[in-house]
């Protein structure tokens, strides 16, 4: 298997002219981008940076994060990105696990930097920015350089993602050259990437779905267009003016990209392949995605940050909520809720928890020193997602949500996913989430938040759900009208903050006009 590093160097061979990578009026070719990536590769040798490093950034979707990327794999440092809204604190944490020798950061990150205790002790690269004392991107990424060429193989670290730590403390997933390479690979032959595709470069570069977008574009000689922060307006602006061929988006992004004011008289046309990933979508946003860009492929990819892939359905809109079958690259399993072995399997159409082989290409080889992580996550040779669904009569997996997020009321098993996409068909329903609420009689009942694009009543919902044939214990007891449904950056569901009360009830109901 070949190092990132030398995937880069033959995508400059095979189309050194072609667009590689474009951030606002910046337009870089394959050849101009490894000379600034080369740059890069020599600045880090000036600063003592070494293989085995691990560097920091805290950064958004600009030119400069994709340029240090790419100049990590060759330098054979283990970039280790963080969420730009990060505070002061948790970037204390992620220095301080990682054991990081360097911090690149931003404006929007500027006040976290300022006010962390342990980047105080690190060099700091201020990016897009000059500030006194610290070393400036700018700068390292002029003059000129020899190419630069891979300085480590295919079994050495390239990254180290953090997962989102909703529960506990976020924990440090540190990933091999080969199994990033091979989650690349997988991502252009399960979306049928061809050579000088254009995607939209948003999903962020700290996650999971934007480092594959950035590599899979890279390995085919395609072009990254990079949108720093997601807006709509300026999503839908670079769609049509760069001729986007693919989207690959969480299913918040798509929604709010499908219902934005500006969406009806932007030409969408050269958008042919859809794909999804980071959360259930619901029925009703599959039906008008479908309606709206009329592709050719339409791929819900169902994976996490530990391993890529899980599954794959490219033909989403088919079988709605269908996350299809096993990657390329994967074996998995669906065992009984707190199975102790991977024997225990469960029965077609039985909810259990999903379970993915750890032999495959994509896999991590466990968490970033912690042992107890590992132990709860990692056995026999799999990886306990803690992901709850089931496998149909097809073969095909349906995820259902998350074990934790279960609603168990009266006794019975209730997944809120079901009931979401149920609700997401009716037309005063823009969003939906579902969480079960503590109740003396029942211990949890089935609570509906509700964001309404017009007038309907909680009567006319539940009438909706007794029509729709779902079963009398899963319908919610109880609905409450909001503004805001409550995400995390990346536009996953926080259904933790729903059950804590903490969210934007609606102000004003709006009318049948609205």
């Amino acid at each position: 298997m070949l190092d990132l590093g030398s995937s880069f160097i033959a995508s400059v061979a095979r189309d050194p002219d072609a667009l590689a990578i474009v951030d606002g009026e910046l337009r870089l070719t394959y050849r101009q981008w490894y000379g600034k990536i080369s740059a890069l590769v020599a600045s880090f040798d000036r600063i003592g940076l070494k293989p085995g490093d691990h560097v920091v950034t805290v950064l958004q979707n600009r030119w400069e994060a994709a340029t240090l990327h790419w100049a990590c794999q060759f330098a054979g440092l283990v970039i280790t990105p963080i969420n730009w809204r990060a505070k002061a604190d948790e970037l204390d944490f992620c220095i301080e696990n990682a054991e990081a020798c360097a911090v690149f950061y931003q404006d929007v990150s500027a006040d976290a930097v300022r006010n962390s205790t342990r980047a105080a002790g690190l060099q700091r690269i201020a990016v897009g920015m000059n500030v006194d004392g610290d070393l400036a991107f700018a700068d390292m990424v002029e003059g000129g350089a020899p190419d630069a060429q891979p300085r480590v193989g295919a079994d050495a670290w390239s990254i180290m993602l953090y997962t989102s730590g909703t529960t506990s403390r976020p924990k440090g997933v540190p990933r091999h050259h080969r199994a990033e390479r091979a989650a690349a690979i997988a991502h252009v032959a399960q979306n049928l990437y061809g050579r000088n595709e254009r995607t939209l470069g948003v999903m962020p570069l700290y996650h999971t779905m934007g480092v594959r977008s950035l590599l899979a574009m890279s390995l085919i000689g395609g072009t990254f267009i990079c949108l720093p922060r997601y807006d709509s307006r300026q999503a839908l602006a670079l769609i049509e003016s760069e001729k986007i061929s693919n989207l690959y988006l969480v299913p918040t992004l798509y929604h709010d990209l499908v219902h934005h004011e500006a969406f009806s008289a932007t030409d969408v046309s050269s958008v042919r392949k859809l794909g999804f990933a980071g959360a259930s979508m619901t029925d009703g946003l599959l039906k008008k995605l479908s309606e709206v860009f009329k592709p050719d492929l339409f791929v819900n990819h169902y994976g996490s940050s530990e391993i890529y892939t899980f599954t794959i359905d490219q033909n989403a809109p088919a079988k709605p909520g269908s996350a299809g079958k096993a990657g390329i690259n994967q074996h998995i399993r669906v065992v009984r809720i707190n199975a102790r072995s991977i024997a225990e399997l469960a029965a077609p159409g039985e909810e259990g928890e999903i379970i993915a082989s750890l032999a495959g290409d994509e896999a991590f080889e466990g968490y970033w020193r912690r042992p107890e992580a590992d132990a709860k996550a990692l056995r026999e040779g799999w990886y306990f997602t803690g992901d709850t669904g089931f496998i149909d009569s097809d073969g095909d997996l349906f995820v259902t949500g998350r074990v934790d997020d279960m609603i168990i009321t009266g006794g019975e098993n209730v997944s809120p996913v079901e009931i979401e996409s149920c609700l997401s068909l009716h037309p005063a329903v823009s969003e939906v989430a579902v969480v079960g609420l503590a109740d003396e009689k029942w211990g949890k009942i089935v609570a509906a938040f509700v964001k309404r694009n017009r007038s309907v009543s909680e009567a006319e919902l539940e009438q909706f759900c007794r029509t729709s044939g779902l079963a009398n214990f899963k319908r919610p007891r109880r609905y409450v009208f909001v503004d805001a449904i409550p995400k995390s950056p990346v536009g996953k569901l926080l259904r933790r903050l729903l059950v804590a009360g903490e969210y934007e009830a609606e102000r004003l109901p709006p009318s049948d006009a609205a």
